[in-house]
């Protein structure tokens, strides 16, 4: 698979870049004595471990589905990501205590142009590579490769830190070392807290995106002329660019069986087609084909029941003149705090209008825009 092809060759760039690295600094750093310098080094072993899981989580999330899961191992690749960045934030705590422990027992350090020239030249080297990194995390859509390519920006702003810490020793004799290594430390820390809150996010299952949805809505869905209307969108994802999810259409009641099952076949197609999303149910909403009455009492009705500040829409509309019913959905905020008692006020009010119609009203959610 090319994706995979891609991440891993990046991250093997990111292993052998972040090592060299590595030894350069660590060795400036013992012999200069300087503690920023040799955590800037940990710092970059611990970029080059996160590439080696970024590898393994790739390998792992390329496996093929099987019966224990049908779906894949995609989310594999979120789990590598919540790895490193528990690494960052380990490698960050470390830091901070080292630091504090330099300014209760400071050491002067040792400053050679060698080492400042380093230094130096990691800066620009950090700079490269993070922003390469995080553009091919971003084209292939790898969470993990976006975090370490984040990360290396941000271990270049950490050694322009000591860059400049060891240029105000050299002319001041003022060691800013042990209280920059606690600054770098808080920043690390944020860096890593952040990572591992927006990986957790995903894991947990995040709203998706208003775009992909409005596209399969209007530009497939709707596009089929007894299609009134496309609702329920719910897409799950089980790794990067893999969804699975099921919607609804609104058709009319008089539609034969034949070409319902037809719409519902070309829809599937069409999206996989064109959004590589997997849908597994086409549900469906029948709307009256007689609109005289039923048009104007979904009218009145909608007007009524959208005035409620938590209600975003009703849909799935239909008057069953038989049993003197009303059936729709009603699709609520997550901002409401009791959608079943906000049902109850609708059900009520309505009865008021229409005494003489039974309402029966699904609650659904913003799944989607």
């Amino acid at each position: 698979m090319e994706r995979n092809k891609k991440i891993i060759r990046t991250s093997i760039i990111g292993i052998l870049t972040n090592c060299f690295l590595a030894g350069f600094k660590a060795a400036v750093g013992i012999i200069s004595g300087s503690i920023a310098i040799v955590l800037d080094a940990v710092n970059n072993l611990s970029d080059a471990l996160s590439s080696v899981i970024t590898i393994i989580g790739t390998k792992l999330a390329g496996k093929s589905a099987d019966k224990k899961h049908p779906f894949g191992y995609g989310r594999v690749e979120y789990l590598s990501a919540a790895i490193i960045s528990v690494i960052v934030l380990y490698a960050g705590i470390t830091s901070f205590v080292e630091s504090v422990k330099k300014i209760i027992h400071p050491e002067t350090p040792n400053y050679g142009i060698a080492s400042l020239v380093i230094v130096g030249v990691a800066v620009f080297v950090k700079i490269i590579l993070g922003t390469y990194v995080k553009k091919v995390g971003v084209e292939v859509n790898s969470d993990s490769l976006v975090a370490s390519g984040e990360d290396a920006k941000l271990d270049s702003v950490i050694s322009a830190s000591t860059l400049l810490a060891a240029i105000i020793f050299i002319f001041t004799g003022l060691s800013l070392e042990a209280y920059l290594g606690v600054l770098i430390s808080l920043v690390i820390i944020k860096a890593g807290l952040e990572m591992l809150r927006d990986t957790l996010s995903q894991i947990l299952g995040e709203r998706m995106d208003a775009e992909l949805t409005q596209n399969i809505k209007k530009s497939v869905v709707e596009a089929f002329p007894e299609v009134y209307g496309a609702y329920d969108l719910i897409l799950h994802n089980y790794g990067p660019d893999r969804y699975v999810g099921s919607i609804h259409i609104e058709v009319p009641d008089d539609i034969t069986i034949k070409r319902l099952d037809q719409i519902q076949r070309e829809i599937t197609y069409l999206i996989y087609e064109k959004y590589n999303v997997a849908i597994e149910a086409v549900g469906v909403y029948s709307k009256n084909s007689d609109a005289t009455l039923a048009g104007k009492l979904r009218t009145e009705i909608a007007n009524i029941v959208t005035k409620y500040e938590h209600v975003k829409q009703i849909h799935g509309f239909y008057l069953d003149e038989v049993r003197d019913r009303i059936v729709f959905d009603m699709v609520v905020s997550f901002d409401e705090s009791d959608r079943v008692a906000l049902r109850e006020k609708v059900i009520a009010e309505l009865k008021e209008v229409y005494p003489q119609y039974d309402f029966s009203i699904a609650l659904d959610r913003d799944f989607s825009d």
